[in-house]
């Protein structure tokens, strides 16, 4: 849910040979790495309720095969192997051992899904295998405590519950929420992040009303948190759940300040079921450049990336704000690979991992930075939002980020 403004490719000629003439034990210290290769390992859903989403994956595909083109990474072709596991947590495992223990990856990169994650997490920590860059939401990938190894990419749900209560109350600093969410670590999180900016004033102003991800509507908990005559209702949903909010607040007449997890705002899955017309008013957030807004159609970086659909990824929609997540995410790999300056051991990936310091690429919005550190797991904590007008979303404001914790 894109290639770099500072492209320094480097030749790394010289930790190449040293690759290249190193003994058994060497190669040991480098799995997935040789002279003119280094291997990643990712699994995602080809298949399955959430098969759409497994476009992330083939555009990381495409990416490594421009860079390849380009002349790879430090001298090295980058194989990147992709497995399709159904969105089946039991399959990640057993995918997960395979490019491990069989294919000999030298580290994991945007594998998709909190289940699938949870589910081997424990086991690439004690692997000792960067797990980078995860195509999940929850606030929990950013436990560097826990699981030093791993590491999410997108804003957690935690960090935009931050920034829509940080600009509510900018609006109105005696506000009263509304809050709806998924009894589940997503919905959690949005609690969490209210919390976070409220504290101790969080009981006396938060209805806070949950709902279980197999209800087949939330009608009666919205009728509940309109009787509570907040004046900022925030929806930490999925996108069935999102619709039915908007419908029924549109139902009621209620005018509330009314966000939406972008998660679930998008126009094609949520806007126009519901009826464009239903939803004015709804904020959400956005941090990478949407292809589909023509507010970007002049953009360089935009163009860039139309380009490399067209030509690497041509069966791709490049319309499809998924896509430009993918490209997005791999360029920032890119940058950490390039960090590396040849060194590909996983202590290495890692340690570079937990060394970026605000880095730009082309297709986040102006502004927004990634930054990293062994004590920061959460690369992406600033968004912008953005308010629907009937027709399309409509940016507005600066650049805001989640609450320092």
């Amino acid at each position: 849910m894109t290639s770099l403004n500072r492209r320094t490719l480097l030749a790394g000629s010289a930790a190449a040979g040293v690759v290249a003439l190193a003994g058994p034990s060497r190669a040991e210290e480098t799995p997935g790495v040789t002279a003119t290769e280094i291997k990643i390992g990712c699994t995602t859903s080809l298949s399955g309720p959430v098969s759409a989403l497994g476009t992330i994956a083939k555009c990381s595909d495409a990416y490594f095969r421009m860079i390849n083109d380009q002349g790879g990474i430090a001298g090295r072709k980058v194989s990147f192997i992709y497995y399709d596991d159904g969105f089946n947590p039991a399959k990640t495992v057993e995918q997960t051992r395979k490019l491990i223990e069989s294919d000999n990856v030298a580290f994991l990169f945007s594998m998709l899904g909190t289940a699938p994650n949870s589910a081997v997490v424990k086991y690439v920590n004690s692997k000792k295998v960067p797990h980078l860059f995860l195509s999940v939401n929850g606030d929990k990938w950013g436990d560097y405590q826990n699981y030093p190894w791993t590491m999410g990419f997108a804003p957690s749900s935690r960090t935009e519950a931050q920034i829509f209560a940080k600009y509510a109350l900018s609006q109105k600093p005696d506000a009263k929420f509304a809050l709806l969410y998924q009894n589940d670590d997503l919905g959690k999180d949005f609690v969490n992040g209210l919390r976070d900016v409220l504290g101790p004033r969080y009981d006396s102003m938060v209805k806070a009303v949950s709902y279980e991800v197999t209800d087949p509507t939330i009608d009666s908990q919205v009728v509940a948190l309109r009787a509570s005559n907040a004046d900022v209702l925030i929806s930490g949903v999925t996108a069935k759940f999102a619709a039915q909010s908007i419908r029924k607040v549109f139902e009621l007449d209620w005018k509330p300040m009314h966000f939406v997890t972008s998660g679930a705002a998008s126009v094609a899955s949520t806007i126009m079921p519901v009826g464009p017309e239903r939803a004015v008013g709804v904020i959400t957030s956005v941090y990478i450049k949407d292809p589909s807004d023509p507010a970007w159609a002049e953009d360089p970086a935009t163009k860039d990336y139309l380009k490399f659909m067209a030509k690497y990824y041509s069966e791709g929609n490049p319309k499809e704000f998924l896509n430009a997540y993918g490209y997005t995410v791999t360029s920032v790999l890119r940058v950490l690979l390039e960090q590396c300056k040849g060194n590909f051991s996983r202590d290495s990936i890692m340690r570079e991992a937990n060394n970026l310091r605000n880095v730009e690429v082309p297709t986040l919005l102006p502004g927004v930075r990634v930054n990293t550190s062994p004590t920061n797991h959460h690369p992406l904590r600033q968004m912008q939002l953005q308010r629907w007008d009937g027709k399309g979303y409509v940016r507005f404001g600066n650049i805001i980020e989640g609450a320092d914790l």
